[in-house]
Parts: C-alpha cells; structure tokens; sequence
C-alpha cells in the first residue's frame, strides 16, 4: 500500500497530553495528525456511557488554580465556562465534625490561619506540628525526591491525628499513594503551591460535565487549526525510514511524518521503544527506566438518589476508606426534580482491586452514612463501581532520574505523557505540560507552549 500524504508532525494518542501537543503545534501551522485507538478523547482523564446504568460515568478530576498550563488551555477552549470554582474545603468528621478551610483577610501564607487555628478536626498540638510542617515549604519544596514523604513525618514529629485529619487526606487525596510510596518532594509541591503560594493557588475547580464532554473542545480547537484527528485508529508500527522521516502502521493504513510524538502511557510507550533499533545499553537503560513506574489503582462509588442527601458540592471524608464525596447532580446544576447523582473517591485503592462489586459497594454506603444520615431515608436508585487499577503513577521516591525527557535518542521522536519530565505528579496539569513541552521540543524551543507560573501573593512574594 502507497503511502498516505505526508504530514510535518504525527501525534499518538489523544488524552490531554496528545490533545495539548497536537492544539500547540498546529498554531505554527504544520500539518499534523493525532490518532487515538480508543473510540473517545481524553486517555485517562475519560467518561463512558455506562449501557447498564444508562448513565454517563467517569472518575472524578479537579483542576486547582496553580495548574496554569490546563487553565491556559481551558481559557482558549471555552472550557474555562464549565469549570465550578470553590474557594472553601470542608472536611468532615464521622462524629459530626465539620472543619472548613477557607481563605480570609490575611496575605499569604497567612490566607487560611483563622479557618485553620479554628479548625475542631485537629487540636492544639496538632496544629503546632502542622504550622512547623508547612513553614518548611515556605520558600519551596525539595529538588531532591530521594526522601519520602513518610520519613518526613517522622522527623518533623507530627502527631497522629495530625496526619490523618490533615496530611493525609491531602496526600493521599492529591499523589494517591501512601506516605512511603510519595516523594517529599511532590508532597511539598502540593502543601507549597495549594495552601501557601497564594489564595488563587488553592482555588479548587471541579469540571461540571462528564470528562469527554469537557476535553471535547480541545479537540474542536485542535480540528479547527487544521488536526486530522482519527478515533479508533491505533498504531500497530513505526519505524524510521532512510531519509530520517518516520514511516507509522495506523489501523491498516501507512502514514508518514517528519516528526512523531508518542503521547502513550508509560507501558504502550515501553513496547514501541523496543520495538526500536539501539544500542544495547539503551534499552537496558530504558527496561530499568520503565521498570521504576508503579501504577496506583482509584476506584469510585456512583450512587444515585431520589433525592439531595448531602447538602454540599463536594467533600473530604476523614477516618474512612473514602477521601472525597462529589454531589455531581449540585456541580452540574440539576433540577431537584432529577434525584441526586453522588461519586465517592477511594484513591490508592489497592485493597478494592481484590474485593467485589457488592462487597465495595456496602462498605461504602455504611461509610457514607456515618457522614450523611439523609441516606437512610433516601431511596436509592441505582450504583455503580468503577475500577481503574493504571489511574495514576506514584511519584516514588528517586523516580524523577528515570521520568524520561520529551527528546529521545531517535532523532524526530518525541515522548509526552503525564510520566515524562514534566516537574508534575501524574495530574491533568502534568499531561498538559508534557504535551506543550513536547511540542515545544519539535520546534527546537522547550518553552514555547509554556504558560507561566502563578505568582506568589501577600508575604510569599518576598520570600
């Protein structure tokens, strides 16, 4: 079979970090394609049209203020409009207890001290130790990821209910993995840029419609540009051809490209490079490369109600299995007439893998109703359970030497991925990067595409 036109710049995968590369690198007007072997946009970050349910589902994705690349992009989708912004978190207890953090009138860090020295979740000596915790990341967080975070807690002596009314719903909720699989590094990130770099940092956005239908207009932006983007069209080979340009198998069909970017998980990627020729040590380097990455499983609950039985958009739950509770039918605006639509979070759900459908199920309404008694006068319509054992990576401590850079030795190939070098835990705005830095690295200029950092507010600005 004849080749198919040549393009400047082929692009597999179409998750956020595939999207972002593809939208970048059309606005300097190179032809480009973007292949997806799913039937539907967005890689992880995915919704699903449930056939048993008859409901759309996906795992819920929150945005934070700091995540300048995805919000960038949001601004120049339109996806900015579907975004609900809130400036409050409520941590629950099962006694009752409820604990909002919330910015005030002081200038950063400072933002959040009353809410937080008012706090019933934690006690004096709680707050002690997390006030000496935080001022460690004042000016930053490591560069070296060699510590975990676990070892952290130990040194600087934090109380037990200190870590699991507040370190660890955060962590857990934020890096999914427990303390010993987290870098502090990545775990100072996340206090540093959240609580501490400035009020607008910490905002948290929750998207109010189903995953694909809230990337959609990425890819509209990017077919708009010129994109030629193809669902179910997965690649079954690459090779490089003797002119230096690359020569793909997509879906039966030959393509061609001066430029290919593999915006691929981590194991896709791993079998292509093989597939590869070099040196020997290279791919030794590469297998002890892959090798480092763990996958780290989240597993959602959806329920759905006849009628509210939180009172609230959204949640952290602490002392249970469950980290967050979205209300999806609040966020989304539903008419009260339409019942209730409730996802319950279980990161680092390791254990769930195991366990079956029933079982998950009734170990989380129990919990749920420890939190929110309305449940047992609600009538309960339907529920589902939704396993996603390879959500995420863990930010293992010393992964950073072996997160690969978006160059690669094969001259035209280039590598995007929330696992590349992005600086990021594996977050929508970590794939966003990966894909701008891609594109960036195509074009001879890594920063291109970058947009900038937030800047630090109130006192932060000195320090």
């Amino acid at each position: 079979m004849s080749p198919l036109p040549h393009s400047d710049v082929i692009v597999i995968g179409a998750g956020l970090a595939g999207l972002s590369a593809a939208a970048a690198l059309s606005k300097t007007g190179a032809q480009v394609k973007l292949f997806e072997r799913r039937p539907y946009i967005g890689g992880r970050a995915y919704s699903y049209d449930h056939p048993a349910l008859a409901e759309t589902i996906d795992s819920q994705h929150v945005v934070l203020g700091c995540c300048t690349n995805l919000l960038d992009l949001a601004q120049q989708t339109g996806m900015s409009e579907t975004i609900r912004w809130y400036d409050e978190l409520i941590f629950l207890e099962p006694n009752g207890n409820r604990t909002p953090l919330k910015p005030g009138s002081l200038p950063a860090p400072m933002h959040q001290m009353a809410s937080f020295l008012g706090a019933p979740m934690l006690r004096l000596a709680d707050k002690a130790t997390i006030a000496t915790g935080l001022m460690q990341f004042l000016r930053g967080f490591p560069h070296d990821d060699s510590e975990s975070f676990a070892s952290w807690l130990k040194r600087t002596r934090q109380t037990d209910r200190a870590i699991r009314h507040f370190w660890e719903p955060v962590v857990i909720g934020a890096l999914n993995d427990t303390f010993e699989r987290c870098s502090l590094k990545y775990a100072g990130k996340v206090f540093h840029e959240s609580f501490l770099r400035s009020p607008e940092a910490g905002r948290l956005g929750v998207p109010a419609a189903p995953l694909s239908d809230f990337f959609a207009p990425i890819a509209s932006l990017a077919v708009r540009s010129g994109v030629d983007l193809r669902l179910k069209a997965g690649l079954e080979s690459l090779q490089q051809m003797a002119d230096g340009r690359w020569s793909l198998q997509v879906a039966g069909e030959t393509h061609t490209g001066n430029a290919v970017v593999l915006a691929c998980d981590f194991k896709q990627t791993r079998a292509l490079l093989k597939s590869l020729p070099a040196a020997e040590e290279e791919h030794v380097r590469l297998d002890a490369a892959f090798d480092a990455f763990v996958p780290a499983p989240i597993t959602t609950v959806h329920l759905w109600f006849d009628r509210d039985v939180t009172g609230m958009d959204h949640a952290v739950l602490l002392d249970t299995r469950i980290q967050w509770v979205f209300t999806k039918s609040r966020i989304r605006r539903w008419p009260e007439s339409r019942g209730s639509y409730c996802e319950l979070v279980i990161s680092a759900s390791w254990p769930e893998l195991e366990m079956g459908r029933e079982e998950i199920l009734s170990s989380a309404l129990a919990e749920f109703e420890m939190f929110f008694p309305a449940v047992r006068q609600a009538k309960l319509l339907k529920s589902g359970v939704l396993k996603e054992a390879r959500a995420t990576f863990s930010v293992t401590p010393g992964l950073d030497r072996y997160r690969l850079q978006q160059t690669t030795q094969w001259p035209g190939l280039f590598l995007a991925g929330d696992w590349t070098a992005t600086e990021w835990p594996s977050t929508m705005e970590g794939a966003v990067r990966s894909g701008r830095l891609a594109a960036g690295a195509v074009v001879g200029d890594r920063m291109r595409f970058m947009a900038a950092e937030l800047p630090a507010t109130g006192l932060m600005k000195f320090l």
